[in-house]
């Protein structure tokens, strides 16, 4: 089933309700993306961009100027790499055409022909003229085509082998095609033998030129069995003819060992750091292009180093959106430009706290960028939006505060912040990602602070004279970090899931509390609606899990999805009691009605309590737009019994609508249809129970209640089987298994035996 563009958000993390407007806007989302191009560059620029000096050529240095980075001597480098690609020979490789499978080929044709009876010596040499030649042409051309496309040759490889092979072809002599006809059975037996060797044994060495190996042809032959002068010679000729050149010029080859020598060939290096000029050196015009190349001239204008860091900022952005697209797909997650702008301020708010934290660097405490919150941005992106992201994120802020808290600048990438700061955002991450209450965060923050102080510990071992005050320190730092973060994310949590109406764990879990006034009430007032949610939920949730859904949200939503029942309860079967069945007594449009409304009731009283919408759309998706077929056919037969017309139709029994715009609320409407079907089971088996969700199933698709939804066949079929082991489990003391009547005849049996 593929999603429908319906209008309405498929993604069941926000609160909002709107998916037309700024939230799906195509400009807006460039406006996003650029907002981050622009953070990530003004976040770097003055880390990455190199003081520049006024120097004018000829005249002295005024201190000393020191390489600002590493940078690569393009022109010297490119000329080494070029001598070395000059020194690659050609490379020819070996196709080894197995030339004694032609040879048997020529012979087994010859031997068809020579005997039928039917054709005449004549005709015999027409047929070997034309079919011998074309029996060469044709098994290179098979080679060509069994083999193109392969591991083991290039195409191009194989074009060159076909041009030389057809250039080097051998051309029998019209006297031997006179002489072919005359050969008996036994004659050409003996024949194809000799010349299978022959071409063997001259095939088997590498052969760039056929010629040289059909030269010895002759030698050979003679040496062998054959008797008479006539079959030498055509042995000789059908041998040259199947010999061919095995070795072929791999331009494919040669051009990636070029490639390789380029790629081995050391580059040349200005290291950062290197001293480029002297106080008091004057600068030659060598100098002073090497100043330049390194853009620390200020009246040049070198730009380079500024569009470096927009490169970086452009591929931070790009990783981030794209692998936030890619996982929104595999997720059935659709990214809105509200989560962007949330992230853009994630990133912004944990890039301020960097660079405070960089500036209070001081020679007393020269690992202070421990203390750094790095982990905060990860913590936030997981419980707002996902794992997926909050990877990714990771990786950028690893790198961004590798760069960012890399005060001393001796490189552009500082390994140890980079490598604290990857072990306290994964940590974060894998720490946080299921987290159902708010008291997570502060174990989330406790793991932060241990696996980061183990991480710091580690670096500072590993020097060959630890201090062991700076030890302290950076340990100290770590776990302040990590108690810091916590209380960070804390604080910001109920700002972004207010601001941007993120329903996330944590906020689900809340919901799900039973003192919630809406549970109070379906508890109290229809305690039998209240009993079928628990166990839809129960249901919904184990169905959602197995297939990557939202597990948690079908749950919570399961609990609210009926509570429009609360309007009329005495109208829904599981609240009726021994006082019957109000509905025997109304008009089924009535009732229809009434039974249809409970789902928009609900949606209502769910937005009337500012419930966010992913509940609300579980509330009002559940039954699609599904047929009362009860109600439908009750009517026809109350239609047909007083002799009138109908005057309806199906649409006037159908829920309306929308259908289920997600995967949760299409499963919670599965799982609550299984529910009730099994309750009305006095004692179900388990073939009856998995037949009858499979009906439930099919019913639903054929009624195109999922075109509206990502679920794919095989997700449903999965949903099925764990709706089935879910209920069995649920309802096991009033399941009879299959294996239950033959186990009490086998009892009953013995019982009689005894």
């Amino acid at each position: 089933m593929s999603r429908k563009n319906s209008g309405q958000p498929s993604n069941p993390l926000t609160l909002s309700g709107a998916a037309a407007g700024w939230k799906n806007s195509a400009a807006m989302r460039w406006f996003l993306l650029l907002l981050f191009v622009f953070l990530f560059y003004f976040s770097l620029a003055p880390r990455l961009v190199p003081e520049t000096y006024n120097i004018t050529l000829n005249g002295k240095a005024d201190k000393d100027i020191k390489a600002p980075r590493q940078e690569l001597d393009e022109k010297a480098t490119l000329q080494a790499q070029e001598e070395a690609a000059e020194k690659v020979s050609d490379i020819y490789s070996i196709v080894p055409l197995r030339n004694e499978v032609l040879v048997n080929e020529l012979f087994a044709r010859i031997e068809e022909l020579n005997s039928d009876d039917q054709i005449t010596e004549a005709d015999r040499v027409e047929i070997f003229r034309r079919v011998i030649p074309e029996r060469v042409d044709q098994y290179v051309t098979n080679f060509v085509m069994t083999n193109r496309g392969s591991e083991a040759y290039s195409t191009d490889l194989l074009t060159e082998m076909q041009r030389v092979v057809n250039a080097q072809k051998y051309s029998i002599p019209e006297e031997t095609f006179y002489k072919i006809p005359r050969m008996t059975t036994e004659q050409l037996q003996e024949m194809r033998a000799v010349g299978r060797d022959v071409v063997r044994k001259l095939t088997s060495e590498p052969l760039t030129q056929a010629e040289t190996a059909r030269t010895k042809v002759a030698e050979l032959v003679n040496a062998s069995s054959l008797s008479q002068k006539t079959e030498r010679e055509i042995v000789q000729e059908l041998a040259r003819l199947a010999i061919m050149p095995n070795k072929f010029f791999d331009k494919k080859a040669t051009e990636n060992a070029k490639v390789e020598a380029k790629q081995n060939t050391p580059s040349v290096q200005i290291k950062q750091g290197d001293v480029v000029v002297k106080a008091g050196q004057v600068i030659t015009e060598s100098l002073y292009e090497k100043l330049d190349s390194l853009g620390l001239l200020q009246q040049r204008k070198n730009y380079m180093p500024q569009l470096g860091v927009l490169l970086f900022s452009v591929l931070f952005t790009l990783a981030l959106y794209g692998y936030g697209e890619l996982t929104s797909a595999a997720t059935a997650q659709k990214r809105t430009n509200a989560h962007w702008v949330m992230m853009l301020l994630i990133f912004a708010l944990n890039i301020v706290l960097m660079h405070l934290v960089a500036l209070t660097y001081s020679e007393e405490w020269p690992f202070v960028g421990f203390v750094a919150p790095v982990a905060m941005g990860s913590m936030l992106v997981t419980l707002l939006i996902d794992m997926h992201l909050g990877l990714v994120s990771s990786f950028l802020f690893t790198l961004l505060a590798s760069i960012i808290l890399n005060v001393t600048q001796e490189h552009v990438f500082d390994f140890r912040y980079g490598f604290v700061a990857a072990v306290v955002s994964f940590t974060a991450v894998l720490a946080i990602h299921r987290a159902s209450q708010r008291s997570s965060i502060l174990k989330a923050g406790i793991m932060v602070s241990l696996f980061g102080s183990v991480a710091v510990l580690a670096l500072m071992l590993v020097n060959p004279e630890p201090s062991r005050m700076q030890l302290i320190q950076s340990v100290i730092f770590t776990l302040s970090s990590g108690l810091l973060t916590a209380v960070l994310v804390i604080g910001l949590m109920p700002f972004f899931e207010l601001t941007f109406g993120i329903l996330s764990a944590l906020k689900l879990v809340e919901l799900s509390n039973p003192n919630h006034p809406l549970l109070r009430k379906l508890l109290t007032e229809t305690p039998g609606t209240y009993h079928h949610s628990l166990m839809v939920g129960n249901l919904s949730e184990a169905a959602a899990e197995s297939v990557g859904a939202n597990g948690l949200l079908c749950r919570v939503g399961s609990f609210y999805h009926d509570v429009g029942k609360t309007k009329r309860p005495l109208y829904f079967i599981e609240n009726q009691n021994a006082s019957g069945n109000p509905h025997d007594k109304l008009d089924p449009k009535v009732s229809a009605s009434i039974i249809i409304a409970h789902a928009k009731d609900g949606a209502e009283m769910l937005k009337a309590h500012k419930l966010p919408k992913p509940i609300r759309d579980i509330a009002e998706q559940h039954h699609g737009s599904t047929f009362l077929k009860y109600f439908y056919y009750k009517a026809v037969k109350q239609a047909q019994e007083q002799g009138a017309e109908v005057d309806f139709t199906e649409d006037d029994y159908r829920y309306s609508g929308p259908k289920a715009q997600s995967k949760e609320a299409a499963i919670v409407g599965i799982a609550d249809c299984v529910e009730a079907a099994v309750r009305s089971l006095n004692h179900p088996k388990v073939e009856q129970i998995e037949a009858m969700i499979a009906k439930i199933i099919k019913d639903r698709l054929d009624d195109q209640q999922f075109n509206e939804c990502d679920l794919t066949m095989k997700e449903l079929d999965k949903i099925a089987e764990t709706l089935k082991e879910a209920v069995i489990g649920m309802f096991h003391s009033r399941i009879e298994y299959p294996d239950d009547k033959e186990l009490k005849k086998m009892k009953e049996a013995k019982e009689n035996q005894a």
